[in-house]
């Protein structure tokens, strides 16, 4: 075989592994352009490297060995990725106020299709979702960086303790008592699984919850959209570190600051293993609509417990691949 075909062949067969290294990644790094560019770091130093592989392990295992080292490298900053109710207490909307900080600071959007492998098992499928989604992804960013690989590769990925144990070059029994103190912080958290109620795929309930979500915000109509709100509600629009909570301040808001969203276009997405909408508000200058947010929507009991607007869109819609105009007539032709 010449050195060109094992080349190719070899880029082939780490490329299979892109989509699950950088969901992986991800869930350690809280950060999707961080988990891309350790993904991409950790395929190149298994290209150059390829050669001292001898096999011991799978190739998948020494590939995950590789992106831990490579994300607690990363993580050595002691940077933990937020949402905005993990930092401050809700903001009453008479003193609402959009304080933007720092990209590092929050916790990232991401695409399904970016960090899901296909399966044909639908429990494990349910399981990568739920660990996307965000309040779970904001739990373990609680973790110190080692509890957290373990948490992953144990309770995510289904990693035997002797495996983990191998790829973190430590003992059976300190991989079980970090997994045993991760749990523990999880537990204490109590809010891991908070948007775990949604289903997959969505049930009927939970589609026609999502259709009037649809009509009550693009129609504006205040009213049906505070039916479709739970009592404790919640929104964010990271960077700014302002959160509101209950469905009066969300709707004074998204009537007072947020009023020229009005007559904007949803666009369904799938983000976080959670539905989701790139949300595009009206452009006087063209006459079509212009990029506001990805949003990302938190339902339980046929409410809409939280959603949560990414606004930097210029980083986000390409991301998801989305266009960054739609003409005016968007909105009758799909």
């Amino acid at each position: 075989m010449s050195n060109s075909t094992a080349t190719t062949d070899l880029d082939v067969e780490l490329e299979k592994h892109r989509v699950e290294l950088t969901g992986y990644c991800y869930r350690m790094l809280g950060s999707s352009f961080e988990a891309e560019d350790a993904v991409q770091d950790t395929l190149v130093r298994a290209w150059r490297s390829y050669e001292k592989f001898e096999g011991r392990s799978s190739l998948r295992s020494w590939l995950y060995r590789i992106a831990t080292n490579v994300c607690l490298d990363m993580l050595t900053a002691g940077n933990k990725r937020a949402r905005p109710m993990d930092l401050t207490e809700a903001t009453p909307l008479a003193q609402a106020a959009l304080s933007p900080r720092p990209d590092h600071t929050w916790l990232e959007p991401m695409p399904d299709s970016r960090v899901l492998p296909s399966t044909a098992d639908p429990a494990e499928a349910a399981v990568a979702k739920e660990s996307v989604r965000l309040a779970f992804m904001a739990a373990l960013q609680q973790l110190p960086a080692k509890q957290r690989a373990v948490l992953i590769l144990r309770e995510v990925l289904a990693w035997k303790a002797s495996e983990v144990a191998e790829l973190l070059d430590t003992s059976v029994a300190s991989v079980n008592s970090a997994l045993q103190r991760a749990r523990a912080t999880l537990a204490e958290r109590g809010d891991s699984g908070a948007d775990a109620a949604v289903s997959d795929p969505l049930d009927e309930k939970q589609q026609k919850l999502l259709e009037r979500y649809v009509a009550a915000f693009e129609g504006y109509d205040m009213t049906a959209l505070t039916a479709l709100l739970h009592e404790d509600a919640v929104m964010t629009m990271p960077p700014f570190d302002l959160w509101l909570r209950g469905p009066g301040d969300i709707t004074g808001f998204m009537t007072t600051v947020g009023s020229a969203c009005a007559n904007s276009r949803l666009r369904p997405v799938e983000v976080n293993g959670l539905p989701g909408f790139a949300h595009y508000k009206p452009d006087p200058e063209t006459g079509g609509y212009t990029p506001w947010a990805v949003q990302v929507l938190e339902i339980s009991d046929g409410r809409i417990t939280g959603f949560h607007f990414f606004l930097d869109t210029k980083r986000w819609f390409p991301l998801f691949g989305l266009p960054l105009h739609l003409e005016a007539e968007a909105d009758q032709v799909e």
